[in-house]
């Protein structure tokens, strides 16, 4: 009669596990300072152009005086990679995952997270910017994910760059042809990101963001009030007695 059903036991500790992973990242996060979260395929091989711009790229904005955030193989290897021999943090964000995610050898600072949406939060909340690189489903997921806190919940602040615009246009020109037309985003909302190949670019517009903007990142939501009365109840007459 149980089978399938989920043990509660069970259930608690994985809260209990979930709570650990959101602590451990913020208190090992929190001193960061301006960071840069680089995504990318994990499949890149270190001969590709893409792995060669990824960590030009990472080195560039270590030199600009920022952290980069990543983790894996492909071109989250390279960003680490080019951190790392720029004398810069180079943090790994690990996934556990049976392939791809493993911790690559040019992390000086390393967190291992078994929940998906832990590590995300983590990438999103200290970043001062977010550059994607050619990529599979994950780096679409981040993309998006970055995209709607920006465009929708106005919680995240922070530039959007997607690198290598032969890689890009396909996509944009598809959200310009079928999206916009059918009133599903706004022309505001194509500013959300912005598509580059020349990492001194992408390096000028997350420098002349923190200069301009200071601090990014992600917005935790206040807390949510209860109405004193239901929205289509009637208010209380002042001049009517019980």
């Amino acid at each position: 009669m149980l089978e399938g059903v989920e043990n509660p036991v069970r259930d608690l500790w994985r809260i209990f596990h979930i709570m650990a992973e959101f602590t451990e990242g913020f208190e090992e996060l929190a001193s960061v300072g301006p960071a840069v979260s680089i995504f990318g395929s994990a499949r890149t091989q270190p001969e590709h152009p893409h792995y060669r711009l990824a960590e030009a790229t990472a080195r560039k904005l270590v030199q600009a005086g920022f952290a980069i955030i990543t983790g894996g193989g492909g071109i989250m290897e390279a960003a680490n990679k080019g951190a790392a021999a720029a004398g810069g943090t180079s943090l790994g964000l690990n996934i556990e995952l049976p392939q791809e995610q493993i911790p690559n050898a040019y992390q000086n600072f390393s967190l291992h997270f078994r929940y998906f949406f832990v590590r995300k939060v983590m990438f999103l909340k200290y970043a001062n910017g977010f550059i994607a690189f050619p990529g599979g489903y994950g780096t679409m997921d981040e993309f998006f994910e970055a995209a709607v806190l920006i465009q929708t919940l106005r919680q995240a602040h922070f530039p959007v760059i997607l690198m290598v615009s032969d890689y890009w246009n396909g996509l944009v020109d598809w959200m310009k042809q079928k999206m916009l037309p059918g009133n599903l985003i706004t022309p505001e909302d194509l500013d959300v990101f912005t598509v580059q190949d020349d990492p001194d670019e992408a390096v000028r517009i997350l420098v002349e963001f923190k200069e301009t903007q200071g601090r990014a990142g992600i917005v935790m939501p206040p807390g949510m009030t209860k109405s004193q009365t239901h929205p289509h109840e009637p208010k209380p007459d002042g001049d009517q007695k019980a």
